[in-house]
């Protein structure tokens, strides 16, 4: 990143070069009059197509820029997770995965890795099998969570494993479509595994939550950002998946795209608050109220059924890999 022209001035605003406008230092102001509350982060970051009509005066200035054209330039998308939040809306996730766990057909005995374990209610059902399981997840409070469940649970990146030669099996549910860096993920599983261990695994795959996304990326691009820029999502195909399980080393056993509309335990708003924190991480609560509303409004024709229910429009994508033993 080019923190070259990072400075403040007396009052304490913020300066940054922006002749490369999509990287950033990582700063945070709040409460500014706009409406925004910025953490500026170097995931992945937003920038407007045009200065609002009521900002007249937030005009692209030379360089140093003021922090009032900083705001509206650069948003955060750090998705993060809440436990109680988490249990709240997004229990659907575990209790749904028993498929994924019949694919992986435990054993008694066997060594297992849990690739973001979240709260560690599925990896519980692992360790009752009698599988002796090292959970990891990169969010810290996910994994105190599954700490509380009595689970060998670590805050480790999917993306950073340093396990050799360690597992009879690597298992994964709802993670690996938040993960763009899938062939850096898989080298790491790759490598975790015993020769003759297997990867299983259940994500999102193509077109899951489209409708969804179409509308949370719409509502931001009608405020003048670019939405596609903050979909935090990777959603493969089963042959763009297959191909790069090929060339991580394993030999695919089976891979399939399964539609599953997915009822929700509540409103679309707490599902939208639980994963797509990325979309509207930094507007002002009345600003971010205005925008999950207008969202939940298009979405509500598409996704809520004659009984009230909501239903997302969920597809997975499910595999079985091997690490061969030559």
């Amino acid at each position: 990143m080019d923190h070259r022209h990072t400075s403040t001035n007396k009052s304490g605003a913020g300066y940054y070069d922006t002749r490369v406008p999509h990287i950033s230092p990582v700063l945070r102001y709040v409460g500014f009059e706009h409406g925004f509350n910025v953490c500026i982060s170097h995931a992945c970051v937003i920038q407007p197509r045009a200065i609002p009509a009521d900002a007249n005066q937030w005009k692209n200035q030379t360089i140093p820029i003021e922090l009032r054209t900083a705001i509206i330039e650069r948003m955060s998308t750090a998705q993060t997770w809440d436990p109680a939040t988490y249990a709240r809306n997004a229990r659907f996730v575990s209790d749904l995965g028993s498929p994924v766990v019949d694919l992986l057909a435990p054993k008694p005995g066997e060594r297992i890795l849990d690739l973001g374990c979240g709260d560690g209610v599925l990896t519980k059902k692992l360790v009752d099998l009698g599988c002796e399981v090292v959970a990891v997840d990169s969010s810290v409070p996910q994994v105190e969570a599954a700490r509380k469940l009595g689970l060998n649970a670590f805050a480790i990146s999917a993306e950073d494993l340093q396990y050799h030669d360690e597992f009879d099996a690597v298992f994964s549910n709802a993670v690996l479509h938040w993960i763009k860096r899938a062939d850096a993920v898989l080298g790491g599983v790759y490598r975790s595994l015993k020769p003759g261990g297997r990867f299983v695994a259940e994500c999102g795959g193509h077109g899951c939550v489209h409708k969804i996304r179409t509308a949370l990326v719409q509502a931001l691009d009608r405020r003048g950002f670019d939405g596609e820029a903050r979909v935090p999502w990777y959603f493969p195909t089963p042959g763009d998946y297959a191909t790069r399980l090929e060339l991580a080393g394993f030999r695919v056993d089976s891979i399939a795209l399964i539609p599953r509309p997915t009822p929700l335990p509540g409103d679309i708003i707490g599902y939208l608050e639980t994963f797509a924190l990325c979309f509207f991480q930094g507007f002002s609560d009345e600003t971010r109220s205005d925008y999950l509303q207008e969202v939940r409004a298009i979405l509500e024709p598409q996704l809520r059924d004659s009984d009230g229910t909501w239903v997302a429009d969920y597809v997975r994508l499910r595999f079985a890999a091997t690490k061969p033993r030559d």
